[in-house]
């Protein structure tokens, strides 16, 4: 019996969906598969956007309309993409969200996918709860993704069961907006959850999925994420994972229900600023083009060292009590692919401050 994972944004929601699988079925006969999107924003991929089918070699065809990236395919440069490597640590069968056919065309692959395996069920996991937002939230910063997969998942004849992971960790909606619209905890995760997953949070970038396993760890504090330096609350909530009712988030989530029939990525994106007022793809674009005109910073571990005792000083003045690497690599104005040997250094020198996967502010 085969299980399907839908991530709703793709990134650390395939992750968190590997982390519940686990977590839900353990070694019970069957295997998931894992719906996702090769969206790893500019931290790992540096054009804009998500990747489609075209921007990858060696996939395997699972139907007519879906790929599964198997270990040994390869985004193809210049784009990038953490899923080659989430295959090869993960025992889960990852398949690829093609958004370039709007809501429209993931709704005839989920459709593929129902048929292939004889699915009675699909579970949409999102790590946050950005799929539950209006559209005009100020803090909301990256709604389409999410919206695509609900607005595709609500045209299924197949049941679909929305669970929301980690509620408010991803910045985009405050927990107490959250908490009258989640439904039944389904789960808790424990620290032994995060055990099926803790070879990739060594190097998966994702900052929601990140606190989502170390609140799980017992983690708690304030963590200040992304380049804009969001403070996003570790609390007793972060770990859970609550059932929503899926006709609720839709009729809630204005962009989904204007994305509908949409047959391009293109018409999405133009509702999403209408809805909205701005696209998240567009945000990626100007800093793209930002990124190309800045210099090439050399890692200098005595220079690093002393802006992070910088860095750190002023974030203990903001109440912070950890952060994420990808956030120090933001402040450090290091590129994305220094992130690791960033990561390396620090852990080497300051060993005792690495609360995996985030770092504790002295």
């Amino acid at each position: 019996m085969t299980r399907l994972i839908v991530a709703a944004g793709g990134g650390g929601d395939a992750v968190a969906a590997a982390m519940l699988d686990a977590a839900l079925y353990g070694d019970e006969d069957g295997r998931a598969v894992i719906l996702t999107y090769a969206w790893d924003r500019l931290l790992i991929d540096p054009v804009p956007g998500p990747r489609g089918p075209d921007n990858f070699s060696g996939l395997e065809p699972v139907t007519s309309a879906v790929w599964s990236v198997p270990a040994t395919a390869r985004p193809i440069p210049p784009a990038g993409s953490t899923l080659p490597r989430l295959a090869a640590e993960l025992p889960h069968t990852f398949a690829l969200i093609d958004p370039h056919h709007g809501a429209a065309g993931i709704a005839r692959q989920l459709d593929e996918l129902v048929g292939h395996f004889r699915l009675t069920s699909i579970d949409l996991l999102d790590v946050g709860g950005d799929i539950l937002a209006r559209g005009d939230e100020p803090t909301l910063k990256s709604p389409l993704g999410d919206a695509l997969t609900l607005a595709a998942c609500s045209q299924l004849t197949t049941p679909v069961r929305l669970l929301v992971a980690g509620p408010g960790l991803d910045g985009e909606l405050p927990l107490d907006d959250l908490r009258s619209l989640l439904g039944p905890l389904v789960h808790r995760f424990t620290a032994q959850d995060t055990e099926s997953i803790s070879s990739v949070l060594e190097w998966h970038p994702s900052e929601a999925t990140g606190m989502l396993a170390a609140t799980a760890r017992g983690v708690r504090g304030t963590c200040e994420v992304r380049d804009a330096g969001l403070p996003i609350p570790l609390t007793d909530e972060g770990p859970t994972v609550h059932e929503v009712d899926l006709d609720d988030a839709l009729s809630r989530n204005e962009l989904a229900r204007a994305i509908l029939s949409t047959n391009t990525l293109d018409e999405a994106e133009t509702l999403s600023r209408e809805v909205c007022g701005y696209s998240e793809i567009d945000y990626e674009r100007n800093k793209a083009a930002w990124l190309k005109d800045q210099p090439t910073v050399t890692l200098d571990p005595d220079t690093v060292l002393s802006q992070l005792d910088e860095f750190e000083n002023e974030a203990r003045g903001r109440g912070v009590s950890h952060t994420t690497f990808r956030r120090l690599t933001e402040v450090l104005n290091l590129s994305g692919s220094q992130r690791e040997d960033l990561r390396r250094l620090l852990i080497s020198t300051r060993p005792e401050r690495h609360t995996a996967p985030l770092w504790r502010i002295a």
